[in-house]
């Protein structure tokens, strides 16, 4: 386990020797980019900039949430609505290798324009070990290509700086808890966004129907949790699947798509078991995203694999 405190102090003169002049920080939210943002801050001060993509693949209220989060957390930032170009990147691509590749590239081609306008070549990213684990290399299989490393395209004119990049998912919760950021605990969200759980080609309205599924997820796990119900699980989310199925909705008969409920605990993000949720709370879900998306979801799944053999998300 780090020294947070060493951690910082290691970090912030590293920052400061590798970045000359100016840098732009990929603040996505989450806890690792965030903890990154922070220490560019204490490092370099107005010289570094947070920047906040809304790609339109995110959760429900997740561009509000990050605002008041960022504020809590004291971090100066900007904000760039970037549907239309990461929508039109996935367009027609349903393989998820080659999705991870595309939000990549459009992450850094959108972060190229953002440092030329701050005068900067360097790109602060909240990259950690697992990231670059599981994208492969050398002797290591690719597990699933990481957005912010292998979708890195090999012309990018960034210098990428990476300060957390030798820490594991448990050692930067304990640094978040000594930078002071709040809810230091709280769930990851992967950096492709739902793009990952949307299963086969990804469209506004696909995307549209998994945020749905996914807030009622979390809204239930969430107040079952707070009833002492089940224990917080480290991650618990839907993903649409690329397959159809046949439903009844009052005397009809409808064909729509099939939604799965995942919640896994872990430490590391390197292995995961899953949480026994119980059949009421997932009698709930069912119940709540068929009535809620019908006619588009007709049957709820729930996956008990634990990883290995799968990984946390799906894709």
């Amino acid at each position: 386990m780090i020294d947070p405190a060493a951690f910082t102090r290691d970090a912030i003169e590293r920052l400061r020797r590798d970045v000359p002049t100016t840098a732009i920080v990929a603040a996505s939210g989450g806890i690792d980019s965030t903890a990154a943002a922070l220490l560019a801050q204490r490092a370099l001060g107005d010289r570094a900039r947070a920047i906040f993509v809304d790609t339109g693949l995110l959760r429900a209220g997740e561009v509000e949430r990050t605002r008041a989060y960022f504020a809590r957390a004291g971090l100066a930032h900007r904000v760039v609505d970037a549907a239309p170009r990461f929508f039109a990147a996935l367009a027609g691509v349903a393989d998820p290798e080659e999705k991870r590749r595309r939000i990549g590239e459009a992450f850094i081609r959108l972060f190229e324009d953002e440092a030329a306008a701050f005068q900067t070549d360097r790109l602060i990213q909240g990259t950690i070990a697992p990231d670059w684990i599981e994208s492969g290399g050398g002797s290591r299989d690719t597990i699933k290509t990481h957005h912010n490393v292998g979708g890195v395209p090999a012309d990018s004119r960034l210098v990428l700086v990476e300060p957390l990049r030798d820490l594991y998912k448990d050692e930067v919760r304990t640094l978040a808890r000594y930078l002071g950021i709040p809810d230091s605990d709280r769930q990851p969200f992967p950096g492709p966004g739902l793009a990952v759980r949307v299963q086969g080609p990804v469209t506004p309205e696909r995307v549209a129907w998994a945020r749905e599924a996914n807030a009622i997820v979390e809204a239930e796990v969430e107040a079952a949790v707070a009833r002492g119900e089940v224990e917080r699980p480290w991650q618990y989310f839907a993903v649409l699947l690329p397959v159809r199925a046949v439903g009844v909705t009052g005397d009809n008969r409808v064909y729509g798509d099939v939604v799965v409920v995942r919640a896994v605990r872990s430490t590391d993000a390197m292995t995961a078991s899953v949480v026994p949720l119980s059949f009421d709370l997932l009698g709930r879900i069912a119940q709540r995203i068929t009535r809620q998306l019908s006619p588009h979801v007709v049957r709820v799944l729930y996956d008990v694999t634990d990883k290995p053999p799968a990984t946390i998300e799906w894709e």
